[in-house]
Order: C-alpha cells, then structure tokens, then sequence
C-alpha cells in the first residue's frame, strides 16, 4: 500500500531541525499518553487503537444497513452537528461526483444549522421522494440535530407511515441512556452505538462516519485498511510522521507563528479541511493557547485570500495536501485563432496546470516568509482518507499534550449553549434567563 508523506524542508529557514527535534522529547511523551492513557482526557481515548479493533461483523452489518436504505431511498438525509456529521461529510465530497453524485442515493445533511430556509428548502426538496435519516446524537436533546430530526421525522411518517418509516430511520446513540436511545427503542429504528469515550471529532472511523459513507456507496473497509496501516506505523513507531507534523507545527507556534492554514489544490477536499478545522480548533483552543486553524482552497481562493497569506502578518503557517494522481484526465485544446493566448498548454493535462500553480504558490509564499509543510496523498482513494484521518487524529492528540492543554474537552462549547437557553426561556434556565434579560 503506498502511504502518505510528509516534507518540512520548506519550514527550515523560519525554524531549524533543531528546534524541531527538541520537541522530540515532549512528542515521545504525548505519544505514550494516548498509548497509555495517562494524560489529560484519557477516558476519551477510544479512538486510539479504533482502526485495528473494528471487527469485520460490524463493517459487514454497516454495509448490510447502507444497503438497505441504498436500495429503498432515493435520497438520505445525515442528521448531526461537529462531528457527527463533518467526518462523512469530507469523506463523502473527496470520494464523491464534483457535481455531488455519489455511488448510492443522494447524501443530504441536515441538523449542522438552525437555518430555517435551509431546513425549509430541503423539506420542500424531499416532498414525494423516497427518502432515510441516519441520526445521529448521544443525547438526543442537542437543539440543532433534534429540530431537524423532529421535522423530517414527522415529515417521513406523512409520506410513508410510521411503520415504514420506522425502516427508514436509524439511529446512533448512546448505548444505554439519552432521549435517542429510549425513542429508538419504542419505535425499533436500527441503532449504532456511540461509545463513551469517543469524542465527535475523532468519531469519523466509528458508525457516526462509516454509516454515511457506506450509504454513499463508498469501500468503509478500505477506509479502516488505510487507518489501520497508519495506527500500526505510528503506535509502534515505524513511521514517525504523526510525530514529525505534531513536532514542527509546534516549533512554529513557538516561534511565533500563531495562525497555520490547509491548503488544498482540489474542491473535492473543501470539507477535509472543514473536518481539520474542528479536529484541531475544539481540540487545542484553550487555557488562551493554541495556533489558530483556517483552511483555503485553491486556486479558488489565491484570487481572494493569496494578496493577504502572500503579504499579509509573519504570524501564518502553511499546511499544504497534494493529491498525487487523479481519476480522470483533460487535456488542454489547441485553438488556431489563440485569443486567450493559451495554445503554450495545448495537450497538457490540466492537472500539469495545476500542480505548477501549486507550486509556483509554495514557492512564493516561502520567499514571502510563509513556512509551508507539504503532505502528499497517493489518491483520493478510501484507503489514502483513511490514512490522512488517522494521521491527523493521532498528530492532534500528540501536539495537544505538547502544548500542554486536554485534547479532548471543549468546556468552551457549552458557554453559547448556556446563553441560547436563557433567551428562549427554557425550562430549568429562570435564573440564568432574569440574569441575562436584565443585562440586555
């Protein structure tokens, strides 16, 4: 299987090897504290050594499910927030159609927002259509993912009947408790369970992503081959790549590089970086620490956001993903009259095009000041995802504990939430809703 790899020699004249092997140290520590549990979150570790310890029944029964709702919906709708729907979401684009096809039913997620012209549009969209929900929560009463499961469920029932539809929902939740759980039970839906301690941004290898993704009509064994490789390599330290990104972004940080940006040259990795900026964002955003995760695509976005990354404040960093091969070729026309002046590319490939964009970009953004790393990915395969999910899960952890924070709460997350159920009033919130109401 080829791997992914990883080049820092574009980051050396802002930090020297050796400040990055200093770090080695601390890396090798955060390294043994996810192995061992013995840092900061260890009761979130579940992700850990996931890859290897999916058993093949449960894969065979994920894509039993996803094939039945591939053969009874013309559509499918993933209901959740975070991380219980960004994981599909990235996996499902890179894999997907750029017109959004998939190998299955039409993927739709809902549950991500509180939009009603959105949630309204697509209800409008799914009238008279065959269509499933996968929802997807631990408790059932995050406001977001229940409004949209509480619309579409009513919705489906119209359409088809409750018993029907009951064959046409399924639900991952928790194993024991939570509002899900006990409403899967009463109505029988079909249930994953979300472990205890596997947070949502690192839930894309549980059912939470794999569910999505083989519905999609995409190979989630494959996608656990490539994780598995990976966890292998970097659990027994064959391969240090993990280590190596944890290490150097660090340095960086260090060095006063604060804000570090993914750069992808292809659309379809538009929610991988989405994905990433949680990962990262939720994971290492506390105690006032940690680099600031942005993501850009390009070349889209050198006609927006280039002058400013280019230019802009020495306080950036770039993390670079290249796709190595890709699925299709076009190749550039001739044109006698050349009033575009293109005929210099007739018969390249546009992806020749677009790799020396990419690194005609790298080259000037070094000159300008701007370290880049570059991660190159083989394809976008299953197996390859799988290996990039991995790679950043295990980098985050690892980096987290170098920075000296829990990589695995959010406490910040719960402060809107408080708020938000102070102004609507909500039962048990009377004193927090006086308190708030006095302060507007």
């Amino acid at each position: 299987m080829d791997k992914i790899q990883i080049n820092i020699k574009d980051v050396l004249n802002t930090v020297s090897m050796t400040d990055i092997e200093a770090l080695k140290s601390e890396a090798d520590n955060g390294l043994a504290k996810l192995v061992d549990g013995t840092g900061l979150g260890s009761d979130f570790l579940g992700w850990v050594k996931l890859p290897t310890s999916t058993p093949e029944i449960l894969l065979d029964d994920i894509n039993n499910t996803a094939k039945h709702l591939r053969d009874n919906c013309d559509a499918v709708v993933c209901i959740g927030i975070g991380g219980s729907y960004l994981g599909a979401k990235a996996v499902v684009e890179a894999l997907g159609n750029a017109m959004g096809e998939t190998k299955g039913p039409r993927i739709l997620f809902a549950g991500q927002n509180i939009g009603e012209d959105y949630l309204y549009e697509l209800q409008e969209y799914l009238k008279g259509k065959r269509f499933g929900i996968i929802v997807i929560s631990k408790s059932g009463t995050t406001t977001e993912p229940a409004i949209a499961f509480r619309l579409l469920k009513e919705q489906l029932e119209k359409q088809v009947g409750r018993d029907e539809a009951g064959k046409l929902i399924v639900a991952i939740t928790d194993a024991r408790k939570g509002a899900l759980r006990t409403l899967s039970t009463t109505e029988g839906y079909k249930t994953y369970v979300i472990e205890d301690n596997v947070g949502g941004r690192f839930s894309v290898l549980t059912p939470v992503g794999l569910l999505p993704i083989a519905v999609a009509g995409y190979d989630i064994k494959a996608l656990i081959k490539g994780a598995c490789a990976m966890e292998d390599d970097t659990l027994s330290g064959k391969d240090n790549s993990a280590l190596l990104y944890a290490m150097t972004r660090n340095a960086l940080y260090r060095s006063g590089k604060k804000i570090e940006i993914l750069v992808n040259y292809n659309p379809k990795l538009h929610f991988f970086g989405e994905w990433w900026k949680q990962l990262y964002g939720e994971s290492e955003g506390k105690d006032h620490k940690g680099i600031f995760p942005a993501a850009v695509d390009n070349s889209t976005d050198l006609h927006s956001m280039g002058q400013w990354i280019q230019d802009g404040e020495r306080t950036i960093f770039e993390t670079v993903i290249s796709v190595a091969r890709q699925q299709h070729q076009v190749l550039i026309p001739k044109d006698d009259a050349n009033l575009d002046g293109l005929n210099y590319l007739a018969g390249k490939r546009v992806d020749e095009v677009n790799k020396m964009a990419e690194l005609g970009t790298r080259l000037a953004h070094v000159d300008g000041g701007v370290p880049n790393l570059h991660i190159t990915l083989p394809a976008l395969e299953e197996q390859y995802l799988g290996q990039l999910i991995y790679f950043f899960e295990a980098a985050c952890g690892i980096s987290g504990y170098i920075l000296g924070v829990n990589p695995f709460n959010q406490p910040g997350v719960e402060d809107y939430k408080r708020n938000m159920f102070a102004l609507l009033e909500k039962p048990g919130y009377e004193t927090e809703t006086a308190a708030i109401k006095n302060r507007l």
